[in-house]
Parts: C-alpha cells; structure tokens; sequence
C-alpha cells in the first residue's frame, strides 16, 4: 500500500473515532432538552464521506456526485437527475427549463398562467413571478392540506400553461386528477417533491408523475447534504436544459473535467459567433452557476442508503403524534392521506378547531416555553405576504381553508431523530395544557 493510501485508511479510522466521542446518542432530558421538529440525521459513514472526499480535493462534482444521482436514479426509477445546490435552486432550474425558446410554442413566457396554492412554501411561487408569469392560487383542502381539485377547472383560462405544486408536509396531492386536467389541457406538470422524497401515491414513487420534478436535502428534509438539492425527469430534453440552466446556460454538455464530448467541440456554428468558435464557451440560455460540490454528494450518497428506513421512521412517528392528539378530537382537527397515497410524512399537522377553548398560537407557544418545537404551515397565505401581496396574481375562486390554517394550523416533526422518550415529554405537556381549559 502506497504511503497516501495508508495514511488515508489511518484518517478513516481516526474519523470513526471522531464520530463516537463527538456524535454518540445523547440522552434525553424532560424539560431540559429540545423536541425539535427536525434535524440531521447520521452516522460515521456521512463524516467519513466527506473526507474522503476532501482527501480527492477535486470539490465540484465528481465521483460522489455521480454515485448519488445514479442512487436517486435508482430509487425513483426515473432516468436523469441533475444536482444543485438548494431545493429552492430545483424548482428554478425545473421552471427556467420550460421557458426555453427551444421549447418552442410549449414555452412558458412573460404573462401565462401557472396554477399553484398560497398555502405553502415561497420556492413553488417565486420562479413563477421570477419569470413574469402569473401564479393562479387555488385553495387547499383540511385534512390533506393539498390543492382542492374540485376548483382545479375553476382556474384553467386560455392562458393556463402549468401546474406547479408540492406534495403538502409529505402528503402527495390527487395525482390522477392533477395529470387528468394536466392532459386534458395540454399543461405542463413540475411536482415540488422536496417534503414528499419517498412517498408514494398509488404505488408509485412522488416526483416521477410530472413532467420534472424537485428535491431538497436542506437539514429539515428527508435526507440531507447541508444544503442542496436535485431535478429529476424522464425527458431527455428537459434535462439538458436544466444541465444548461444550472451551468451558467451554456450549450456544452461535458462533465467537470472532460472535453469534447460531442466530438464536434470546434466545428459547429452558433448565432453569429465565427464558425468553429469553442463549444465549451458557447451560451445558449441565459442561466446561472447553482451545481452542488463533491463533498456535499458525498454525505448525500451515504444518506440515500438510509432512506428507505428513514421514512418508515417518519410513518411511525406520524401514528404516534396522532394517537396522542386523538385523544381531543373536539379541539384538533388531525392529518389524513390523500386516498391512495402512503405518505412519508415530513411532518405532523395539526388544526385548532373553531370553538376550542385556546387558540393556536396559545398551544405553540406554550409548547415553545416547553422546549417543544412547531412550525406554522410555511406562509400561511402567500397573498398576504408582504413581498407577495402586490405581485401580479389571480385567485381562482377562493382561499377560505389557506385563511383558516393561516391562523389555526401548526405542524410538529416525524424527523427520525425523534425519541420516545420526547413523545413521552410532549404528551405530558399536551394533556397540562389541555387540562388546564378542561378543568
């Protein structure tokens, strides 16, 4: 063995070491240690991955990162993944794909119509506003919290182009009746599967109904490379784009490091440049640098082999949460599957009922006090905020439900870092609280 092959084979070891004295399980204390709603997830292989890594020192992508795209590949089953560096970078990527004049007429363009809901997270909408498009909010349903399909019609109009939707906490969305209008009118589909990684609908992954789809692996996701993210399609057409998009907009196609791979890198022609001019430097979209390192794949490849136990993790938890909250059902309003899904829930979501005796930010609050974490469901009504508000949009009927979850509903974690001894803490504050208007 060559001296840098020992004296990587002694840092991996050093690094196990590392791991177990700086990483070991911690123990839970009620009262004095967080419930978190989310957090990283790993053992010694992701630590060890990452240093290897920076031992190759090559930091775009490389080795891991193809190891990493070809485990999504796999798992989904969808043929092109392309990495990025956020979840929030994929949905721009997967929407600057379909603006390409390449597209031709199916391109989307300055004043068409993009379906979408207010009740989510900002990234589904911003690239629509980005681009000048306009975001027609349908509202949402209790207690899948996704689109209501039966005002989906109601917001179709002559310029209506595309559907783009997330997969609401892990729960996917009516996917039958989606890609049923979808077809019916000609629509382009992206799913946001950044909360959905691993759910199912029908028996069938998320993120490989629609045209393209995203994925995030921010900390709070279902796997995790820090930050980053990746775009996932069948179409070979649509990935180019996106490779193009996410590597500045230019035309070459050629991974980091290698040349030529067309074999015809100094003799095709572009717009006016001279004839022969270096496809390496040849733009053909205007598009931006958002590609993810080697390290970061590296701590994403080692993640995609705990994925599948992740979210049974993630199912679990679900049922625990609802068999402490079942017990109020006057007060709370709990989660359901859409019909036919078998969700890997990225979070529990929970209503305060009108009429209960508390509100919800006296229960998020409390449980705050008490070291336990919640989240509102992301923006609330995305119409209402502050940079939203004044945007150009269209509400197809109304956003009554978006309203009332904007001031009734939280969410709470199913990370797989969860303990029972958390839920065990958490149901005892619950019944204090709820005791204490009971009484």
């Amino acid at each position: 063995m060559s001296d840098s092959k020992q004296l990587r084979s002694e840092i991996i070891e050093k690094v196990k070491e590392y791991y177990k004295i700086q990483f070991g399980t911690k123990e839970f204390i009620s009262g004095k240690s967080p419930v978190n709603y989310a957090g990283r997830v790993f053992d010694e292989q992701e630590i060890i991955n990452a240093v290897d890594s920076s031992l190759d020192f090559w930091l775009t992508e490389s080795r891991y990162s193809s190891d990493f795209a070809e485990k999504i590949s796999d798992f989904l089953g969808i043929k092109h993944v392309m990495l990025t560096n956020s979840g929030s970078s994929a949905n721009l990527l997967a929407f600057s794909a379909l603006t390409s004049e390449k597209l031709g007429d199916k391109r989307l363009k300055a004043g068409d119509e993009v379906i979408a809901v207010a009740a989510g997270f900002p990234a589904t909408v911003t690239p629509i506003i980005q681009y000048g498009l306009i975001p027609v909010y349908v509202d949402v349903e209790i207690p899948t919290y996704n689109i209501n399909v039966a005002q989906l019609e109601k917001a179709i109009s002559p310029k209506t182009r595309c559907i783009f939707l997330a997969h609401t906490l892990g729960n996917p969305y009516n996917l039958d009746a989606i890609m049923e209008v979808a077809n019916k009118h000609d629509l382009w589909v992206i799913e946001d599967n950044c909360d959905a990684f691993g759910s199912k609908y029908k028996g069938k992954y998320t993120g490989t109904f629609g045209h393209i789809s995203t994925i995030s692996f921010y900390p709070a996701h279902h796997i995790t490379t820090g930050e980053g993210g990746a775009i996932c399609t069948n179409d070979p057409k649509l990935a180019k784009l996106v490779r193009a998009f996410r590597d500045w907009g230019r035309d070459c196609y050629c991974v980091g490091g290698e040349n030529n791979t067309c074999g015809k890198r100094f003799t095709q022609q572009f717009g006016n440049l001279p004839l022969g001019y270096d496809h390496k430097y040849v733009y053909s979209e205007v598009g931006y640098n958002l590609k993810m390192t080697d390290i970061q794949a590296a701590i994403g490849s080692a993640q995609m082999d705990k994925l599948p136990s992740f979210c049974e993790k993630r199912k679990e938890n679900f049922k625990t949460w609802t068999r402490i909250f079942s017990k109020y059902p006057q007060f709370f309003t709990l989660p359901e599957a859409t019909e036919g899904a078998d969700p890997a829930w990225f979070a529990f979501i929970v209503t305060v009922k009108e009429g209960a005796p508390f509100t919800r930010d006296e229960l998020t609050r409390y449980l705050a006090q008490n070291k336990i974490e919640t989240r509102n469901l992301f923006a609330g009504n995305m119409t209402k905020q502050p940079a939203f508000m004044n945007k150009a949009h269209r509400i197809a009927d109304n956003l009554n439900t978006t309203d009332f979850i904007m001031n009734h509903t939280f969410f709470l974690g199913t990370y797989p870092g969860l303990q029972e001894g958390m839920f065990m803490y958490a149901e005892q504050m619950l019944d204090q609280f709820v005791g204490s208007y009971t009484k």
